[in-house]
């Protein structure tokens, strides 16, 4: 018999029974389909994650600075040698202890007995260039600037919540706040804050009226950089903002996306491809049983096959090719239901799909040896069939 001939009876064979064939595919097929799903959907949410690492986790460091007694590690002007690194995109420098916490602020010096007028806020000594590095924006007014912190004007800029706790709803008339029962004029309402979400409900004020409530000394440095700068950055912040005292400086920086991914690919990876390991080696089995109730099915065909002058690697080949071609189609059909999937499940999710074009291909590369093995004892079992037992 040549191979023309041994395909024809081959698939002769499978589709004699065709509904018996196609459930001896589904084994198959759920397994490959499992398979691609799992690796697919793995690189997709890894690839995702890098997506949604985003510019503002990617590019963001803190610097924590401890208080000294006797002199301060960051003096407040440090934070323009920080902005003149390459890569770094803006800075800020705070400054934040218990003794500026639990302040008293009032919207006006009267009590009035019908409405609570005094709210306990944290008062932060901040760098005019706070508002870029913490991500937000002016809702109402200005920020303070450098000549507010030279002149030590008794300005404040209350975070969006600390406004609305406070009842300063708007500044065209120069509202005032009491901190400490002295008047500080409001000038500005600081929102939509990225960063440091607390100074939401904070009293800012610039740093030489920072002193009258003990914050002397620089606590934090907010810094953002370019995109794949950070890690450069964060080596480079604590020598530039103490060169002397670096390493008391301790440094947040984001953790690698990279590295993020490939411990989710990892994880999900793990989890899910042993799924299609079993759900692989039930399609195997499936097939070894149907072939092998094919093969004594089929006792009378081997030996009058046999009779007739087949050797026994043809009866083998036959039985052998029959379940390849199962599990080929079956891995065919696996790999097409995965693509498919991992599309749909990515377009529910709003995702950009990762499709490795060598699993597709594997796939049923992977269908037709998992068919070859599965067939390997059935066809050897009909190939040592004698003709005349076979017929008798």
């Amino acid at each position: 018999m040549d191979v023309r001939d041994l395909t024809n009876e081959a698939m002769a064979g499978i589709l004699a029974r065709p509904v018996r064939s196609a459930l001896t595919t589904l084994g198959t097929v759920l397994g490959i389909t499992t398979l691609v799903v799992t690796l697919g959907v793995a690189a997709t949410a890894g690839n995702q994650i890098v997506g949604r690492f985003d510019e503002l986790t990617a590019t963001a460091i803190t610097v924590e600075v401890p208080e000294q007694d006797d002199r301060p590690l960051v003096p407040w002007d440090a934070v323009g040698e920080v902005t003149r690194l390459r890569g770094t995109a803006s800075a800020a420098a705070l400054a934040q202890n218990d003794k500026s916490a639990n302040q008293i602020v009032r919207s006006n010096d009267l009590v009035d007995p019908t409405r609570v007028t005094g709210q306990t806020l944290t008062v932060v000594a901040a760098s005019p260039t706070l508002p870029e590095a913490a991500r937000g924006r002016m809702v109402q007014g200005r920020f303070f600037d450098a000549g507010h912190v030279a002149r030590a004007d008794e300005v404040v800029v209350l975070g969006e919540q600390a406004a609305r706790m406070l009842g300063v709803t708007r500044l065209d008339r120069a509202p005032a706040v009491f901190v400490g029962g002295h008047a500080y004029t409001v000038i500005g309402i600081l929102g939509e804050l990225r960063r440091e979400r607390e100074l939401g409900t904070a009293v800012i004020v610039p740093p030489t009226v920072g002193r009258r409530f003990g914050l002397r000394q620089v606590t934090r440095v907010l810094v953002n950089t370019t995109l794949g700068a950070a890690e450069l950055i964060a080596r480079q912040a604590p020598a530039a903002l103490s060169p002397g005292d670096q390493g008391m400086l301790r440094v947040t920086s984001p953790a690698s996306p990279t590295r993020a991914r490939d411990a989710v690919q990892s994880d999900v990876n793990a989890l899910f491809l042993i799924l299609g390991l079993v759900s692989l080696v039930v399609g195997a089995v499936g097939i070894a049983n149907v072939t092998l109730v094919t093969v004594m099915e089929r006792i009378s065909e081997i030996g009058l096959r046999r009779a007739l002058g087949a050797a026994r690697r043809h009866i083998a080949a036959q039985f052998l090719l029959e379940s390849t071609l199962i599990g080929t189609t079956g891995g065919v059909i696996g790999a097409s239901l995965g693509v498919v999937a991992i599309v749909a499940v990515s377009a529910v999710k709003d995702w950009t799909p990762v499709l490795d074009v060598g699993l597709a291909a594997a796939a049923p590369a992977a269908g037709a040896v998992v068919g070859l093995l599965a067939g390997l004892y059935p066809s050897l079992r009909a190939a040592r069939m004698e003709p005349v037992d076979a017929l008798r």
